[in-house]
């Protein structure tokens, strides 16, 4: 698979397409229901050329970052490893909230690293930004552990334009994390314009809508209870029927290249930069294989043109919006 390069002060090559390991664990139906499974898509993925894989401590708490440590083993060497801190509690009772203090960030890391079990992780992000904590003192202290090796870059999600400058002006942010998609192009006003001009690479999650854009999602009925998307806005009533049209478009456009819509969906956002570097979520291997297909798909600009003219999702992206683009 071809390797993107993010950030341009602090430069990290990683696969063009990585594996989001999140929905292994956590939130999304049958997380936590097959190890074994997980742990093939893993190696699976290795196997394909992806080199670029991305957890974080909450998704659990604390399992997925276990479970990637479990299945890469020996292997780790092979890979560039992202995870997440700044939404737990280390300084208190583990519980969930946002903690950016310098404390916190040498709390987490440690942690995860232990669970990972690595001696370094390739690049680490802070998951939400703290209203309470500066981000030139979270920054200073990420620049720390990078000093000392224990990190080797870091990264924001979630992150508005002015924190992004505010980080990147302390020390170089080699990536910024955020959801981006045919189904949410919010990005494109002024996080990617912001990210290119400074130089900071751009790793998009969720880049199959929470798998709407798969085209499998018509209603959340054969959803878990606990499943996340039960409590999206996107997903609820009026809006689940109104963006169906999204998925109408990007089916069109498969049924002519004799693709899937995961497949076309990818592809349409490999096609909006070199400095792109998407993470699909699955725990399953013939998933996974589907996704790393999209690489290989050349969308004509026609086609193109048809798919950046879809209307945006109706619904906001999460019930509670406060937490993102600050």
């Amino acid at each position: 698979m071809r390797k993107v390069t993010l950030g341009r002060q602090s430069p990290l090559e990683v696969s063009q397409l990585g594996l989001g390991c999140m929905g292994m664990s956590a939130f999304y139906t049958g997380a936590g229901t097959d190890e074994a499974e997980s742990i093939r898509t893993i190696h699976r993925a290795i196997d394909l050329g992806v080199t670029f894989f991305d957890t974080a401590e909450m998704y659990g708490p604390y399992e997925n970052e276990k479970l990637l440590g479990k299945a890469l083993g020996s292997r780790r060497d092979e890979v560039v490893v992202a995870t997440k801190f700044g939404t737990l509690l280390h300084r208190g009772d583990g519980s969930y909230g946002l903690d950016g203090s310098a404390e916190n960030v040498r709390l987490a890391v440690e942690g995860s690293l232990e669970r990972l079990g690595t001696d370094h992780i390739d690049l680490y992000y802070q998951h939400r930004m703290d209203p309470n904590t500066p981000i030139e003192e979270t920054v200073g202290a990420l620049g720390e552990l990078i000093d000392e090796g224990k990190i080797l870059h870091y990264g924001l999600s979630e992150a508005a334009p002015a924190t992004i400058r505010r980080a990147h002006a302390v020390r170089p942010v080699t990536a910024l994390q955020t959801e981006y998609s045919l189904w949410t192009r919010d990005p494109e006003a002024e996080i990617l314009p912001t990210l290119r001009e400074l130089g900071i690479g751009f790793v998009p999650y969720s880049p199959l809508g929470r798998g709407f854009l798969t085209g499998t999602i018509r209603s959340v009925d054969a959803l878990d209870e606990s499943d996340f998307r039960r409590n999206n806005p996107r997903f609820e009533g009026e809006n689940l029927a109104a963006n169906i049209r999204i998925v109408e478009t990007v089916d069109a456009v498969a049924a002519e290249l004799g693709a899937t819509p995961a497949q076309v969906a990818l592809a349409w956002l490999l096609a909006q930069g070199d400095d792109i570097a998407p993470i699909p979520g699955t725990k399953r291997v013939a998933r996974l294989e589907e996704n790393v297909g999209a690489a290989a798909l050349d969308l004509t600009q026609e086609q193109l043109a048809r798919l950046d003219a879809i209307a945006p999702a109706v619904g906001d992206r999460y019930p509670d919006m406060s937490t993102v683009n600050r």
